[in-house]
């Protein structure tokens, strides 16, 4: 009799614990808040919410499970013949809509019923939209795309209230692999791309409004997927896509455009109207569907259409470089401003070797090489001035100038000085003169002169053999011998030259170009003079290069006494 009152107490207590499991069978979702709203849960607390949360997880996966059994009904009441086709399709997709809805709407302190409910939605609406469009021929495959937007379209306005993310990326993945596979399978690939660049503005307005930029990369990797395939279908030789439908010239080139188009406005829109920094992913992506709006362009109509990107290129070149000095040059990070002043450098380059012709191209990237060169020194920007000796070396390039240099110097003559060899070679002259040495700076910005200083050592050295070969010709016929010891007797001067320059003007750089010729010479001599030259020739040449072996180090050593 004496543990009676014991025994009482642990039954008391016993019944309260199957009172409380019971209360939570019945009402899972007081127990989800009353768990959240407690901030130091008891260990019976604790055991009663996991129980919770496995009671209310399996209810949400039956709840789904009824909804696919419901879903596989409709399909053989599609089968059979006692409704017509297509009002079965409407009640299904509005069934999947449905369960879409729910999704968004359901009660919950977690995340999971809602991912659960709009996988649901994804299951049933992917295989009877294949269905409806392969096997029953119900719905074209416009009005397949049509759905598609629809349902990604209502998934993102439904989503963005509740910032839903997971029924975002639910949508979204489900319309871009159905999209894609169904492009594939029904070989109409213009239906399917217009319904993934109308997913992709709404995943761009969605990220301007802060809500699920997480499923931008998912989105942009379908339509570039997608736009790929067509220009890889449609650009190969006809017999090899006998089964797709011919397409004129505006379907063609219309995709890759609009998609560049949709990425530049959504940049726009977020570095200058929102002041964001431009991310790595949009610096990607901009890059990408500007190559997949070129290809298109170069592809299907690659007469006009060359003429035409250049001029785009031109124009898209200047509104980066008006965006950089007007917008983006006193911020305090500097992404945007390096971003979009790589891309106009890019794009005149770009534009210039397409619409131009080359002597056109060369004076075109000379004078914006100088431009970028003294905009760089005024504003105190090294990346403008990196910018113009890229700029510099591509029109060298294109106008044969480091071919010109090379076989005027070392290589076989004669050789023919253009108007563009010319016009290049006035440009590296400027470009380095415009270059001013401050009285004491870092290695970069001498690294950055040393470039353009070589190539105006080498110009100016091509030029003097050149025209000292041109004299002596005038009396004799120039032998190989002849053209060795000028070219020896230019190098020795024009080392010496450059190293008096270099210690007079303090312009290091100078002086490690005048280095750099010694051995140069020395290298000629071994595989040139010796070679081919006379005796009398080999001595005078070595006598040249004695002397200025003795001589340039001595001039370097003046400039650092002064």
């Amino acid at each position: 009799m004496n543990d009676l009152p014991g025994t009482l107490d642990q039954l008391t207590a016993r019944l309260e614990t199957l009172e409380q499991r019971v209360y939570v069978l019945e009402h899972p979702s007081a127990v989800f808040a009353e768990s959240e709203a407690s901030p130091s849960p008891s260990h019976e607390a604790v055991e009663d919410r996991s129980f919770a949360q496995a009671g209310g997880l399996f209810s949400i996966v039956g709840r789904a499970m009824l909804g696919i059994a419901g879903a596989y009904v409709l399909r053989a009441v599609a089968e059979s013949t006692s409704l017509p086709k297509l009002a079965v399709a409407a009640i299904a997709i509005a069934y999947a809509i449905l369960w879409l809805v729910w999704a968004v709407r359901v009660k919950g302190a977690t995340w999971v019923p809602s991912a659960i409910y709009a996988g649901t939605s994804a299951v049933i609406l992917a295989p009877m939209l294949w269905e409806l469009t392969l096997s029953f021929k119900v719905l074209p495959p416009s009005a397949t795309a049509t759905i598609l937007a629809v349902f990604v379209l209502t998934a993102s306005a439904l989503a963005w209230k509740h910032n839903l993310t997971p029924v975002l990326w639910v949508a979204n993945a489900t319309g871009a692999a159905a999209a894609l596979a169904l492009a594939i399978a029904t070989h109409q690939l213009i239906p399917f791309i217009s319904a993934l660049l109308l997913m992709v503005v709404i995943c761009e307005y969605a990220a301007r409004l802060n809500h699920g930029s997480t499923v931008r990369p998912l989105m942009a990797f379908a339509a570039d997927l997608a736009i790929w395939a067509m220009i890889f279908i449609y650009a190969g030789p006809l017999n090899a896509r006998v089964d797709y439908p011919g397409l004129g010239t505006a379907a063609l080139l219309v995709p890759g455009c609009v998609l560049f188009l949709i990425y530049a406005a959504s940049i726009g829109v977020g570095t200058i109207l929102h002041g964001q920094n431009i991310t790595v992913f949009e610096t990607l992506q901009s890059v990408i569907a500007f190559l997949l709006a070129a290809s298109s362009v170069l592809y299907f109509a690659p007469h006009l259409g060359a003429l035409c990107l250049g001029v785009a290129c031109f124009l898209l070149a200047a509104a980066c470089y008006a965006l950089v000095l007007a917008a983006f040059r006193g911020l305090e990070t500097e992404r945007n401003y390096q971003t979009f002043s790589a891309w106009g450098t890019g794009l005149l380059l770009a534009g210039s070797f397409l619409c131009l012709p080359a002597l056109g191209a060369t004076l075109c990237l000379g004078l914006a090489a100088i431009a970028s060169m003294l905009l760089g020194i005024h504003l105190h920007r090294l990346t403008l001035q990196v910018h113009g000796m890229v700029l510099l070396i591509s029109a060298a390039v294109s106008s044969g100038l480091f071919a010109y240099a090379f076989h005027t110097l070392a290589g076989t003559l004669p050789i023919t000085l253009t108007a563009s060899v010319c016009v290049a070679s006035v440009s590296t002259l400027v470009f380095y003169a415009a270059g001013k040495a401050a009285v004491e700076e870092t290695w970069a910005p001498q690294s950055l002169r040393l470039v353009p200083a070589a190539l105006a050592v080498c110009v100016l050295a091509a030029f003097l053999v050149h025209g000292l070969l041109f004299l002596a010709a005038l009396r004799i016929v120039p032998d190989v011998y002849h053209v060795a010891f000028i070219r020896t007797l230019i190098c020795c001067a024009v080392a010496l030259a450059v190293a008096f320059a270099g210690s007079r003007m303090r312009r290091p750089e100078l002086t490690r170009i005048a280095y750099a010729t010694l051995a140069f010479v020395a290298a000629k001599l071994v595989f040139e003079d010796l070679r081919h030259g006379h005796f009398e020739f080999i001595a005078g040449s070595i006598f040249l290069f004695a002397i200025t072996l003795i001589a340039v180090p001595r001039i370097a050593r003046m400039g650092q006494k002064l």
